[in-house]
């Protein structure tokens, strides 16, 4: 069934499921003068049976059956088996504690008898709209999850055939990373020069922390791919001019998650570093970062350094969404989150290098 449409009534298959064939009759006809089509079950193995024959959108049990058949059962299997079906719970007995567990479990609807017709066509009628809702977010969720997936197989397809001779492996890794990025920059509003500025401004950074050459040489292959799960990121919400709202927020910073699940495992030293760039170069200082909201020497030295030069970077560029700031503007702020957004000792040491960050954005200017 495509989650897009909305049934009508007539279209709309319910299954009542109750021992008293009074009840499960009433229940028929009062629905079925509705425009729905009822279907009846005595007990939980007629209504298993017919479940398992016909398709139904919503099932109405009864909770009191027979013993060895309680309507909870039935209804804890059919969300087990058939976890599209809308239930709802119909039950002569006012018990805070019987409607605690309905609610636990996820029930789609809880009616009390005796009831008005209105009560009841109303419930199904919320419990078919819940319905919906669930299957457009499950489906737009598995779509979403599959293009990922796709993405991220063509991506290790690509990346396997890096192990080939060890003359030219070095090479067959950087130019994987180039044509990465740029499958990036086409989906993003950044430009390319920005990905070439992070990789000069951490290597940079990495130099005057003293670090080892061949981990400053590494880090600036490995830094423009802190954004590269992007490429998972829905057009509506990567290509916004505005503002996100929170939930365009939340999809937009799985972007780390999904950029770390792209290049991690590979055993490729550059891969690999920016496998932990791309899930920490988001992380602050103080805690208050994503993905983990991971905190001081618990973020990667590579996170941390990275954080620095990706925020500076975005300050003083154009966006669609901002002007850039003047420089000046742009170091006050970064100074007011030293030991919040930012590691301490990093920050000073990039704004004692300052001069070479800017000859850095005069070299690769953006188009």
């Amino acid at each position: 069934m495509n989650a897009q449409v909305r049934l009508e009534p007539a279209a709309v298959r319910i299954l009542i499921v109750d021992d008293q064939y009074a009840i499960r009759t009433l229940l028929c006809k009062l629905l079925g003068n509705r425009g729905y089509r009822c279907t009846v079950a005595g007990n939980a193995e007629q209504a298993l049976l017919l479940l398992r024959s016909h398709p139904f959108e919503l099932i109405l049990s009864d909770v009191n059956m027979p013993p060895g058949q309680s309507g909870i059962e039935l209804i804890e299997r059919v969300q087990g088996e058939f976890p599209a079906i809308a239930t709802i719970m119909v039950t002569a007995e006012d018990n805070s504690a019987l409607a605690q567990k309905a609610i636990n479990m996820g029930i789609y609807g809880y009616v009390i008898k005796p009831f008005h017709a209105s009560q009841l066509t109303i419930a199904i009628s919320n419990a078919l709209h819940r319905r919906r809702l669930e299957i457009e977010n499950r489906a737009h969720r598995e779509l979403l999850e599959q293009s990922v997936a796709e993405r991220t197989r063509e991506l290790r397809n690509a990346l396997a055939q890096l192990q080939v001779a060890d003359q030219t492996l070095r090479l067959a890794h950087e130019e994987t990373i180039n044509r990465l990025m740029r499958a990036a920059e086409f989906r993003d509003n950044e430009t390319a020069q920005h990905i070439v500025r992070m990789g000069r401004y951490c290597e940079m950074l990495a130099r005057a922390a003293g670090m080892p050459d061949e981990f400053c040489d590494r880090i600036r292959h490995a830094s423009p791919m802190h954004d590269i799960g992007k490429i998972g990121t829905p057009d509506h919400i990567l290509l916004k001019s505005g503002r996100l709202s929170t939930d365009e927020m939340e999809i937009m910073k799985q972007h780390a998650e999904i950029g770390y699940r792209i290049l991690q495992g590979t055993g490729v030293p550059i891969l690999e570093t920016g496998a932990i760039i791309a899930h920490t170069h988001h992380e602050k200082f103080d805690g208050s970062g994503y993905p983990r909201g991971l905190s001081g020497d618990a973020i990667p030295f590579e996170g941390r350094l990275t954080a620095v030069t990706d925020v500076f970077d975005a300050l003083i560029s154009r966006r669609v969404y901002k002007d850039s700031f003047p420089v000046g503007k742009s170091v006050d702020f970064m100074r007011s989150q030293r030991g919040a957004q930012f590691d301490p000792f990093l920050l000073d040491l990039f704004l004692d290098n300052l001069d070479v960050a800017l000859a850095i954005k005069r070299e690769f200017p953006d188009d």
